[in-house]
């Protein structure tokens, strides 16, 4: 693979959560009876208009505002000409040569800290089709999805390893969602990914044979479709059969057997013989709507710098907080309640997240963001040692009650009382005079001997900041 370059592509498909479709009244839904939200419309019927949904045009001008994309003031709407049993007008009506969004960007985050520009060429409004469900020897189709507007986002091929790919899909997915423009969910179809791949020797400059991988809805059967697809590609030029094996066509990847097959010949853009849609006028924007859409919310880099600079967050932490919108709106809400931001960032990423189980979301989690700075100003003042802090978070995640009744059910109260404190000093020095003495000559790193010993004496409940102050006064006597 080091004698070769690869180049990627994506078309990523995201359903606006409208209310309603994109060029009727019929409500967007998921998982209904099948075909009970269609109309005339959007089945295609003689005689039947579309009327253009305002609310998918602000959405789709958030999303250019946020990617620093060119916004046309005036676009247009055409009709894509193709045959699919679930697509009841024989066309679907999307945009071609005027798009809402063009030019755009976004930056994808590597590890270490760096960054790369992504160009996205153009994202345009259009209508989803029906889905087909196969049973046995015959298929049926449902028509609640067909008109549900998409915001299809097709980015330049800029990207050079799946690794790439699948950052670039993680920045675009935050971002959406950070928008409140989609919910982005992948299972259920909302975040849709096609993949463009080709391959060139390294140094050449030349686009070869560029081929689909269509409807990719995981980042880890993205990761695994692009890898086979590269060694695919590879493997027939190197066998001296590209031209023969490799030619332009949309394929499907099979999670099964972890491999792409071919599923049909792939059309270029005069096949769908596009041309203005005749029911709809172009598209012209009010200064209103315009000003409307340019408010958005503060977006994941944006918020990442302002962790690292106000809070004093590591890189890191801030990035895998701002990753996912639920997260950042979890830490947030902890910090407003009192929290140290670094204490909080600590906790959120290496005790809460990993509690979370079987999908579960931060926003579903029994752990309010109110409880968890509760939780943390009890080890501020002393209540409770860190250690005890994890007990609690576990009794929480399985029973109702807040942070102090867990404290007390659970026995985890430290002891900060000065006279405990140095009775069970005391004890300690006796029962070990021995090395009370070889301490004070000199081997000090008996210390940590006799912290423990004291913490074992009082089965953990003795502060250990209070221990370490009293044990000093006392070896220093």
């Amino acid at each position: 693979m080091s004698a070769f370059e690869v180049i990627i592509g994506l078309e990523v498909h995201v359903q606006l959560n409208t209310k309603t479709k994109i060029f009727c009244n019929c409500a967007t839904s998921f998982a209904d009876v099948q075909n009970i939200h269609t109309c005339p419309v959007c089945l295609g019927l003689p005689g039947a208009l579309p009327v253009l949904n305002r609310e998918a045009v602000r959405k789709a001008m958030m999303f250019g505002h946020a990617i620093e994309a060119t916004v046309h003031r005036k676009s247009v709407f055409n009709r894509k000409n193709y045959f699919y049993p679930d697509l009841p007008k024989g066309y679907q009506i999307s945009q071609f040569e005027i798009p809402i969004v063009e030019n755009g960007h976004l930056m994808i985050d590597f590890d270490d800290g760096s960054q790369k520009r992504i160009g996205i060429t153009r994202a345009h409004l259009e209508e989803d089709a029906g889905k087909n469900m196969h049973e046995g020897d015959h298929s049926l189709v449902d028509l609640n999805r067909a008109g549900t507007p998409l915001l299809e986002i097709v980015s330049e091929p800029d990207m050079r390893s799946a690794d790439e790919a699948v950052r670039y899909l993680k920045k675009l997915h935050a971002i959406v969602r950070y928008l409140g423009i989609s919910d982005a969910n992948m299972q259920e179809g909302s975040f849709r990914c096609d993949v463009n791949v080709s391959i060139r020797p390294k140094g050449d400059e030349k686009l070869y044979t560029r081929v689909e991988i269509k409807n990719l809805n995981s980042f880890r059967f993205i990761q695994q479709a692009i890898g086979y697809e590269v060694e695919r590609q590879i493997e027939a030029w190197e066998d001296g059969v590209y031209g023969e094996e490799v030619w332009q066509e949309t394929r499907l990847f099979d999670p099964q057997k972890g491999e792409t097959r071919s599923m049909r010949g792939k059309e270029d853009s005069a096949d769908y013989r596009y041309f203005p849609e005749p029911d709809l006028l172009p598209v012209v924007l009010d200064e209103a709507l315009i000003e409307e859409a340019r408010k958005i919310p503060e977006m994941p880099d944006a918020k990442r710098a302002r962790y690292v600079g106000d809070f004093g967050l590591r890189e890191y932490d801030a990035a895998v907080i701002t990753a996912e919108v639920e997260t950042a709106a979890y830490f947030e809400e902890a910090v407003e309640a009192g929290a140290k931001p670094q204490e909080v960032a600590k906790w959120l990423i290496n005790e809460l997240l990993g509690r979370l189980k079987g999908g579960m979301g931060l926003d579903e989690a029994p752990v309010s963001p109110k409880k968890l700075a509760a939780l943390l100003a009890r080890i501020a003042d002393g209540t409770i040692s860190g250690k005890g802090a994890k007990e609690v978070l576990d009794y929480l995640f399985e029973n109702d009650g807040d942070v102090d009744e867990a404290i007390e059910k659970l026995g985890l109260k430290q002891v900060s009382d000065d006279g405990a404190i140095l009775a069970m000093i005391d004890e300690v020095l006796s029962a070990n005079a021995d090395k009370v003495e070889e301490y004070r000559n000199g081997k000090e790193k008996l210390f940590g001997f006799f912290v423990g010993q004291v913490m074992k004496a009082s089965k953990g409940s003795a502060n250990p900041a209070k221990v370490n102050q009293l044990l000093k006064e006392r070896l220093g006597a």
